[in-house]
């Protein structure tokens, strides 16, 4: 038993000089050998070359009518009936609705004969004045009978005013009794059926909205303008030289409206609610196509931002210290560059600091990089001038 311990033991140390012997010999020849480098990373950069971009920012928008007529009876009345189709385009002049005129018609009528009656009454006024002065003169009669004349004369003429101004009222109900409107636009449905009694409880009858020109409200909040303001004090942003915005209309299917609009009002006061202020463009809309209260997206277009620098949004990446690229240095090795980014324009981002003129950002296979290391550069294609009618700037 003790003769099997004894070989068993010496078989292990055995065992043991050789496994030591064998991992010395593996460090020395290890050792000997120098560390295989890996091989350059391939990436594509784009050389960053500074240029004034046109800055368009987008608003959702609505549309409103810049003239909407509410057609309203002016008298009081039976509704006999209505003449226009509801929903259709009408002109200035245009009859609406009609009234029953017979009662207006008898008002005018009385109104005449009480006019035709007064004029017959200052003619013998003033017959009876002429006759009254030379037999005063010659003192057949007294002052007293001239006076009198003269008075009843001038009560005549005064009864013949008041009935004229009567008749004119007269005509002018007869007048109401026909409606018509006072614009060129669009009818709306009719409020009131025909035979209806109208008075001043129901005396709306319709609406005609103007279609052109047209009017596109949207809103800015505060802090984009607070923004706004930060970027042109910088000079990132430079307005149009005039100071007037062309604003562009984007309909429901992506499509430009043909015709451009100018800003014609802003608010002076924000909405308490909202934290907006409205601004409001108008254009011409010689078709008809836009229509009052339609959602639209409005475009300002004529400001810049002059020597911009624009890189696409995948090169840039994040860390807890903020955004970083990823550039190439003049020996070709990857260096990680710490920016602070602007706004977002289109599928870009613009660049604050941290770049200049000349430098060459990795655009793609930075996910792979570390400082120092090698690179195999493809140079990107030249990025496309963006106009203004293809990408916008967001806020």
């Amino acid at each position: 038993m003790r003769f099997r311990d004894t070989r068993t033991l010496s078989a292990l140390l055995r065992l043991s000089l050789f496994t030591g012997a064998a991992m010395l010999h593996l460090a020395s020849c290890s050792s000997s050998e120098a560390p295989a480098k890996p091989p350059p990373t391939a990436v594509t950069a784009q050389t960053i070359t500074p240029t004034d971009v046109p800055i368009t920012t987008l608003f959702v928008s609505q549309t409103q009518s810049s003239q909407a007529v509410n057609i309203q009876a002016r008298v009081s009345g039976f509704l006999e009936k209505r003449v226009y189709t509801e929903g259709s385009r009408v002109k200035t002049g245009q009859i609406l609705f009609e009234m029953d005129k017979k009662p207006f018609q008898a008002q005018v009528d009385g109104a005449a004969a009480a006019l035709q009656r007064n004029e017959a009454a200052l003619e013998v006024a003033r017959t009876n004045l002429a006759r009254t002065k030379p037999l005063v003169e010659l003192n057949a009669l007294s002052q007293k009978d001239l006076d009198d004349a003269r008075g009843q004369f001038e009560q005549s003429g005064a009864a013949v005013a008041q009935s004229k101004a009567q008749l004119d009222s007269a005509k002018l109900d007869l007048s109401y009794a026909t409606i018509r409107s006072p614009v060129d636009g669009v009818s709306s449905f009719s409020a009131v059926a025909d035979g209806t009694y109208v008075d001043t409880k129901n005396a709306q009858l319709t609406t005609v909205s103007v279609l052109s020109p047209m009017w596109i409200n949207f809103s800015l909040s505060e802090n984009d303008l607070s923004q706004m303001r930060q970027e042109e004090k910088a000079g990132r942003l430079k307005p149009p030289e005039d100071g007037k915005f062309t604003v562009e209309i984007e309909l429901s299917d992506g499509s430009l409206f043909p015709q451009t609009g100018t800003i014609d009002f802003t608010d002076p006061s924000y909405n308490s609610e909202t934290g907006t202020f409205l601004i409001r463009a108008v254009v011409d809309n010689p078709h008809g196509t836009l229509r009052p209260n339609q959602y639209v997206r409005a475009k300002t277009v004529g400001a810049t931002r002059p020597h911009a620098i624009l890189i696409p949004q995948r090169a840039v990446q994040q860390s807890a210290q903020g955004h970083f690229v990823w550039i190439v240095n003049s020996s070709s090795q990857a260096e990680m560059r710490p920016v602070v980014v602007g706004n977002w324009h289109g599928n870009d981002w613009f660049i604050n600091e941290g770049l200049a003129s000349g430098d060459r950002v990795i655009v793609d296979g930075a996910q792979r990089l570390a400082p120092g290391s090698a690179l195999t550069v493809t140079d990107a294609a030249e990025p496309k001038a963006t106009s203004a009618s293809t990408a916008t700037t967001s806020y």
